[in-house]
């Protein structure tokens, strides 16, 4: 060879440096891979980068998403129509990548011949002549899909690029796994937030409807585009809640549900669910599916508008009683539901459940609570010449019936005894001695309504014949010849008195223990009761809080007292009442109050 001179390269040469530069550039997709964050990060380095290195005019990613399903993750090349028509296959058909997937090994076939006569019945197979590889997606537990590589002519590779190209495809099937555990771990996080979130909301109040609309609004859009809560009132299924993804379309679901309610006798849906008490999921809602569930022309039209995608329905049961219905919908996001996502939903049906059926329980229980206690307090208040008369009686919301009562009695001469007690204590029991106090101080009133004479013989009777529970007492008798209260206490808040020129004096404090306690006898004090003079005697859950001295509450209840001096003597004590706080009070409230026409004798 003269000095100088170049050797031409060989074709081997040049072969040898076309491999290099596929193999390199394999090498730049394989850290491609590794970076890759999102499954269509993996998809378009697959169809495009890979086809690019090896010089395929065809690539396509296909993914197993079930047992018997592969969806097209991605396409390049390829004639008009192919994304369509293998958008989605069942793994019974004979094609390429269902073979290498059920096979676990790659497939290569070389020539139109070899490859129409593999699959002589697979549509669109024959495309001339070409070159096809078929590279499983393998993992620890299995073949999850497949990359199709198509190279126009016959192709020849080389071992080690057929090396290659299965770490490739190794790398592809643990970046795709990595993400997807990724997601799943990410989607359980968000479900166990919503679970806490629905679970708050859920305990945060017995208003069971106003909550499951607020459970319905946390699902979408996150777990749904459209959630509906329905249950069942007069036979019938009613829709108490639904959500959407655009809220115009909210009060749309509700008049649908209107025209279109339920079909009791339907197979699937919302009846079925209710009448089973097996949850229903639906992965793909077809359109023959549509066809068959629909009234009319009109509501098939309505339904393929909204083009639902996949749904679940799951039962709200409690105690072995089944109350409703939670479907979810996906329609927007065009995402299917899952086995996981089932078990999601009958986990947070089942704590709706429960919240429905606390809700109503403590409705029944406080219902019956209220009738009781209405039943046991005086069903009217006397008429009274020359005086107003007035009570209030509140709640304190508990399920549970206190203790506190009162009565109003006109007596002969023009007199009038008014009383407030409280037995310790809630429930039926209390409830019982309540009554039972009532009647007995009504009794002795009749025989002698002195205040000191009517304590006496409550203690003696209680002392005689037992009471576990503690009763306080406050008694005034109206006295009108003498202008006199006459007032004993028994352990009671001290009544008050609003004077005609609007001061207020506290009257003598309780200067006995509760009934039955007291070893000798009761006093009796006397205060001056005048025209235009008002008493009030109130239970202690009027002004005693927790949170405060009692001085407070009696601080409190003087300025409150001003809503007295209307004409209305009922209204201004219920506003007195209210404005002590309504809403903080721990116990219940009793309130009686008398107040003598000005310028009237009794």
């Amino acid at each position: 060879m003269a000095v100088g001179s170049r050797e031409e390269p060989t074709a081997d040469d040049r072969a040898d440096a076309s491999l290099d530069g596929r193999l390199t550039g394999l090498a730049r997709v394989t850290a491609e891979l590794i970076r890759a964050s999102t499954a269509e990060a993996v998809t378009r380095i697959v169809v495009e980068h890979i086809a690019e290195a090896v010089g395929a005019t065809i690539a396509s990613l296909n993914l197993l998403v079930g047992p018997d399903v592969v969806r097209l993750l991605g396409l390049r090349g390829g004639d008009e129509g192919d994304a369509e028509a293998y958008a989605t296959y069942p793994m019974s058909m004979a094609n390429p990548a269902t073979q290498v997937i059920r096979s676990g090994r790659r497939l290569m076939l070389v020539g139109r011949d070899a490859i129409v006569d593999a699959f002589p019945d697979t549509p669109r197979i024959d495309r001339g002549d070409r070159s096809l590889l078929v590279l499983p997606l393998g993992t620890a537990t299995g073949t999850i899909g497949a990359v199709s590589l198509s190279f126009p002519g016959r192709r020849d590779f080389q071992p080690a690029e057929l090396d290659f190209l299965d770490i490739l495809a190794d790398s592809c099937a643990q970046a795709l796994l990595r993400i997807r555990a990724e997601a799943d771990a990410a989607a359980r996080q968000a479900q166990l937030s919503f679970l806490a979130e629905a679970s708050a909301e859920l305990a945060s109040s017995l208003d069971y409807e106003a909550t499951l609309t607020r459970v319905a609004e946390l699902a979408v859009p996150t777990f749904a585009d459209w959630c509906a809560i329905d249950l069942v009132k007069d036979d019938r299924l009613r829709r108490l809640a639904v959500a959407h993804v655009d809220p115009a379309k909210v009060e749309y679901a509700h008049e649908l549900a209107e025209r279109y309610p339920t079909d009791p006798a339907a197979t699937n849906g919302p009846w079925q669910v209710m009448r089973t008490g097996a949850s229903e999921l639906i992965p793909e809602i077809t359109d023959e599916l549509l066809v068959a569930a629909a009234r009319d022309e009109e509501h098939l039209r309505i339904a393929r508008e909204l083009g639902l995608y996949s749904a679940i329905t799951v039962p709200l049961v409690a105690r072995s009683r089944t109350l409703g219905v939670i479907t979810w919908v996906r329609a927007e996001s065009k995402q299917a539901y899952v086995q996981d996502d089932l078990e999601f939903a009958e986990e947070l049906a089942r704590r709706a459940a429960v919240s429905i059926d606390n809700s109503e329980l403590h409705s029944e229980t406080l219902a019956v609570a209220v009738r009781l206690q209405h039943a046991v307090l005086p069903a009217g208040l006397p008429v009274v010449a020359g005086c107003d008369v007035a009570a209030c009686y509140t709640a304190s919301g508990r399920t549970e019936v206190g203790g506190d009562f009162y009565d109003v009695i006109a007596l002969s001469g023009g007199r009038v005894a008014l009383f407030v007690g409280d037995v310790m204590g809630r429930g039926v029991q209390a409830a019982a001695s309540m009554a039972q106090m009532r009647a007995s101080v009504r009794a002795y009133i009749a025989t002698d309504p002195l205040p000191d004479v009517v304590l006496a013989k409550l203690d003696h009777m209680l002392a005689e014949y037992g009471n576990e529970q503690l009763v306080t007492l406050a008694y005034v008798l109206v006295d009108p010849a003498r202008d006199e209260l006459l007032i004993a206490n028994a352990g009671h808040p001290a009544p008050i008195l609003l004077r005609a020129d609007s001061s207020v004096e506290q009257l003598p404090s309780a200067d006995g223990p509760p009934l039955a306690v007291l070893e000798g006898g009761r006093r009796r004090h006397v205060v001056r009761f005048c025209s235009g003079d008002t008493v009030v005697l109130f239970t202690d859950g009027l002004i005693e809080r927790r949170t405060e001295d009692i001085d407070k509450g009696r601080e409190r209840l003087t300025a409150a007292l001003a809503s007295l001096t209307g004409d209305d003597l009922g209204s201004g004590l219920r506003l007195a009442v209210a404005t002590m706080g309504a809403d903080a009070h721990e116990d219940d409230v009793a309130a009686v109050a008398l107040r003598r026409h000005p310028g009237r004798p009794l």
